[in-house]
């Protein structure tokens, strides 16, 4: 009596067949009556639930969760430096100083830097889905692929997530000096120094735009050391949120304002608009040219990482049938130079 045929499922996974087009867009079946005794299920239409078969599926959704991470880039860059942190956290002691030459005249002026002045520790994030078993075998693996595709976007975010939060909080979260990041009493040698402002942004008339955008301009470009040099900045870039867009292209790109006289100020920034931004009214006005200081910094103790929980004895596959995956990072963030940035409350 001849043994029944024995089905088996080439490995052809739904998230590989994905992203390597539409030739692998099904799996493929295969017969072997050569095959004797007892195998494991035969399962017609789905995947064969083994550990082959999870390292391939898992294997795929990487490959999409990498693919979505690179593709999109975020406005972040353009006013945050990230920092890499090898440990817990890190001392930002070498924020106390401004980085500028002095003349050298007589012995040269060290500056003491003491350690536990300005301390962040890293966060941890992270992002999970899970795979119903059910799934992976009855070949319903779309849906993943989708979400792989997601958490890849999400993770791509988290430099602006963090960048973010630090805008929205600062007027009233603290920096190096123990100051708000935005605040009126900065010190600066024995003098006081603002960087915060509560005009509402305006184009309507000259003098309107001269109280507001280039009261901000004003400030940033007249800041000094601890010494009395000049920093040398000139803000370039004007933050807004969507509801001042139309006021801050008018400053920064027409010929005209809004009562039709001169425009002094074309050119002098860009507009960057992020709809993040919580309040409504606030506007800022950043020196981002610079390449080794940033108004913000991102500490990155681990970038976005792809994982996967696909252990038999984990208690969630023994108990729900279902698997793990996503990403984890560690990493926060801190305010950098407060001269970088001028903020108003609008």
């Amino acid at each position: 009596m001849m043994k029944p045929l024995k089905t088996i499922l080439l490995i052809g996974v739904a998230a590989l067949a994905w992203a390597c087009g539409p030739a692998l867009a099904m799996p493929q079946l295969a017969f072997d009556a050569s095959l004797q005794g007892d195998l494991p299920t035969i399962l017609l239409g789905g995947l064969l639930v083994n550990a082959g078969n999870l390292k391939t599926l898992f294997t795929g959704l990487k490959t999409l969760f990498n693919k979505a991470l690179v593709a999109k880039q975020g406005d972040w860059a353009m006013t945050a430096m990230v920092v890499p942190s090898t440990g817990a956290g890190e001392d930002y002691a070498w924020l106390t100083r401004f980085p500028r030459f002095r003349k050298w005249i007589g012995d040269k002026v060290v500056k003491n830097i003491e350690a536990g002045e300005y301390y962040k520790a890293n966060e941890d994030w992270e992002t999970t889905i899970s795979v119903k078993r059910n799934d992976i075998e009855d070949d319903r693996l779309g849906v993943y692929n989708t979400q792989a595709l997601g958490a890849g976007e999400a993770a791509s975010e988290l430099n602006d997530i963090i960048v973010d939060d630090l805008k929205n909080g600062a007027f009233t979260q603290t920096c190096l000096d123990g100051q708000y990041f935005y605040d009126t009493d900065h010190l600066v040698g024995s003098d006081t120094v603002s960087n915060k402002l509560t005009r509402a942004l305006s184009a309507a008339s000259q003098a309107a735009s001269l109280a507001s955008y280039g009261a901000a301009r004003a400030a940033i470009m007249g800041y000094k050391d601890e010494e009395g040099m000049s920093l040398r900045l000139v803000p370039d870039t004007l933050e807004v949120p969507p509801a001042l867009e139309a006021t801050a292209r008018i400053l920064c790109e027409a010929d005209k304002l809004v009562d039709n006289s001169p425009n002094p100020y074309k050119g002098t920034a860009k507009v960057l608009v992020n709809p993040a931004l919580t309040s409504a009214t606030a506007w800022y006005l950043h020196v981002t040219s610079k390449m080794s200081v940033k108004p913000f910094i991102i500490q990155m103790r681990k970038a976005p990482t792809f994982v996967s929980q696909t252990s038999q004895e984990n208690d969630d596959v023994f108990n729900r049938a279902e698997y793990k995956y996503g990403a984890e990072a560690r990493a926060t963030g801190l305010y950098g130079f407060w001269q970088l940035s001028v903020g108003s409350t609008g």
